[in-house]
């Protein structure tokens, strides 16, 4: 009866119609749940657990509600601890496998181990404590697992879902395959939501499954909501089935909401992160290219070009004083006629050195001694690293 043995389509067969019946009569022996399990509030992890368990393991839909709804009636009958808790879920999904799935399909033991250590489930599984448990249920439900839930009931309510009559937005349908599909996903979706509540507890498997049709074909805006032929088939008029679709409609639109708050939170996340990545690079750039505490030469051009000149002059003057004096200077190596020189020389530029305007401290050293050559050079006060460079202005030979 599971969804993914397609060999078994029942709901296709000549003898569906008796199948349906023989489950609903089964339907009315169900035993009453009342909600009176102490652990009653661990419940919605230990359905969450199952059904990651059950998606792992592959399992069809059939055996996974049998598998939950094993899990609630034991649990609303006896006191149990957390620990027993654990090997009581796993052993109704041993169940559930064994009576709804293929025998290649049962879970073995050792993975389900390994799925309970990927869950965080801290808790080692041995064959005689799942047999042990398993016996406990099947005494427990009387060696009876033919129980149906909603799940048995799905796949034939979806067979007769749409008509050739119906409307979608207040238009016909073009393609019933194509609208099929999207609905069959929709009453999953419902059905599956169920299980997360007990209060659905209440109701018929049957009536659950009809309500995951309704509320699918509501969503979907397919008119009218609930047909004559749907009516005939479940055997459910639309007062029925208020209460349970009104309640799937509520979950479903909180759902919604939850799902669109997510989405705004990552959205702001990502925007606060690019925001961060961008002040980040500008922080980068800035300290990479930002601008010198020192005046930059480049600013300077017009001190530069008016400090040009003067050097020029002092260069011609110096080697027009070299080659006056240079017999007197050289071959006699006299120091007061070097003096003399450089005196006459400081007198000549003077005044250029009065009328220059430089907005940076400038250092002029003119080298005068023996050796044949000579340097002057300028000390700038602009530098990343230091507080001054020096720039060489010429080197010439007397």
């Amino acid at each position: 009866m599971g969804r993914k043995r397609m060999e078994e389509q029942w709901w296709r067969g000549e003898l569906a119609a008796d199948i349906h019946q023989t489950l609903r009569t089964k339907e009315r022996n169900l035993p009453l749940y009342k909600a009176h399990s102490p652990q009653i509030g661990m419940r919605r992890y230990f359905i969450d657990l199952l059904t990651v368990l059950s998606n792992r393991c592959n399992l069809c839909p059939t055996a996974r509600h049998l598998a939950i709804y094993l899990l609630d009636l034991f649990m609303d009958r006896y006191d149990i601890t957390v620990k027993q808790l654990y090997v009581t879920s796993f052993a109704c999904l041993l169940l559930a496998s064994k009576f709804e799935e293929k025998e290649d399909k049962v879970p073995k033991l050792e993975h389900l181990n390994n799925l309970a250590y990927m869950c965080n489930v801290n808790v080692v599984l041995s064959k005689k404590d799942l047999l042990q448990m398993e016996m406990l249920l099947l005494e427990n439900f009387n060696w009876n697992l033919c129980i149906p839930t909603a799940a048995h009931y799905i796949d034939y309510y979806l067979y007769a879902s749409l008509g050739e009559n119906d409307l979608h937005n207040g238009w016909p349908i073009t393609s019933l395959t194509k609208v099929k599909a999207f609905m069959e996903k929709y009453a999953y979706y419902f059905l599956d939501f169920s299980v997360q509540d007990h209060c659905f507890l209440h109701f018929r498997p049957s009536l659950i499954a009809a309500a995951s049709v309704c509320a699918s074909r509501i969503c979907m805006q397919v008119s009218p909501a609930w047909t004559t032929q749907l009516e005939l088939l479940t055997c459910y008029s639309w007062e029925h089935l208020a209460q349970c679709i009104e309640m799937m409609l509520i979950y479903y639109e909180n759902d919604i909401k939850e799902a669109s708050n997510i989405k705004k939170e990552v959205t702001i996340q990502h925007q606060q992160q690019e925001v961060m990545e961008n002040l980040r690079q500008e922080a980068t750039t800035q300290v990479l290219f930002q601008q010198s505490s020192y005046h930059p030469l480049a600013q300077h051009s017009a001190s530069l070009s008016q400090f040009q000149s003067p050097v020029q002059d002092l260069c011609s003057a110096y080697r027009d004083s070299l080659q006056a004096h240079r017999p007197s200077t050289l071959l006699a190596g006299s120091a007061d006629s070097s003096l003399h020189s450089y005196a006459a020389l400081q007198a000549s530029l003077q005044p250029s050195a009065q009328t220059l305007h430089v907005q940076m401290p400038i250092a002029v050293q003119v080298a005068l001694g023996t050796e044949p050559s000579h340097c002057i050079s300028m000390a700038y006060g602009s530098s990343y690293f230091s507080g001054c460079h020096s720039y060489p202005a010429g080197c010439f030979d007397g």
